[in-house]
């Protein structure tokens, strides 16, 4: 049996403003626990962080995390940047991809239907985690200007995780609230191979924000602090419920979703 991880984690990004400080305290967070505490080998667990994180060195890092998967492996990619979405023109309908942004942003997206397409191959029986601390927003015109404004700051120094598609040139969608993700057509939990976990549905923001000495996201550092409490014994049903309150109580307006067959949901994490 093989476990395997690829972390990625962003904060620098080529667009004035728009850099983030939790991000590769996430990576390294995320990392730190699967080596300590989930029996991963260290050289099996892969770090990608801000300029080496283009799109061609993520999606390679992901080939090389299932190439020769087998049954009883056990696969992890946690990823947090900024999110975006690219807007349909092709229909009369507003749709949307929900989008990861790599360091080179500017000219790729790594659109969740390429995530979807690679996961699909996985074989039967090999337990793949997907942990997206990002946005995959489509709200972007219902919001109070300064909320979209990368490098945003509250006294937490609290950013949202969220790029607009107009800073790429990209269409912005007239009524995001009547958009729908064109992913959750084509891809039902049913037909998940992975089990996901998101730092947000997908008309919210995720947040980055420094939170007690250090930075993180608001989603990755809670479900640090419920994996510890719970000695880190538990399901990813029991991470996603515990954790829910806490970022409430912490306010940040954001709700973590957790996708995928029910098997899987209440599978002990990490394995």
């Amino acid at each position: 049996m093989a476990k395997k991880a690829l972390c990625v984690g962003i904060n620098d990004y080529p667009y004035d403003g728009s850099d983030l400080k939790g991000c590769v305290n996430d990576a390294r967070a995320w990392a730190e626990l699967l080596v300590e505490h989930y029996d991963f080998e260290l050289e099996n667990v892969t770090l990608i962080l801000d300029d080496e994180a283009t799109k061609a060195n993520i999606l390679a890092g992901l080939n090389d995390l299932l190439a020769g998967a087998a049954e009883g492996d056990v696969l992890v990619f946690t990823n947090s940047s900024h999110g975006t979405y690219l807007a349909d023109t092709s229909g009369d309908e507003a749709r949307y991809d929900q989008a990861m942004c790599p360091y080179d942003t500017a000219e790729n997206l790594i659109v969740d239907d390429e995530l979807r397409e690679l996961f699909a191959q996985l074989p039967d029986g090999v337990n793949l985690t997907v942990i997206s601390d990002s946005c995959f927003s489509g709200t972007v015109t219902r919001v109070a200007v300064g909320e979209i404004i990368p490098g945003f700051a509250v006294p937490d120094e609290r950013r949202v995780r969220f790029l607009s598609p107009a800073l790429r040139g990209d269409r912005v969608l007239e009524n995001p609230w009547r958009a729908k993700p064109k992913q959750r057509e084509k891809y039902p939990e049913s037909g998940m191979r992975e089990v996901l976990l998101t730092g947000s549905n997908d008309r919210e923001y995720s947040y980055d924000a420094r939170i007690g000495d250090t930075y993180h996201g608001a989603m990755t550092y809670h479900a640090l602090q419920v994996i510890r409490d719970a000695g880190y014994e538990l399901t990813y049903a029991e991470l996603h419920e515990r954790m829910i309150p806490l970022i409430d109580e912490a306010g940040y307006p954001q709700h973590p979703q957790l996708e995928g067959r029910d098997e899987n949901k209440n599978r002990p994490i990490f394995t």
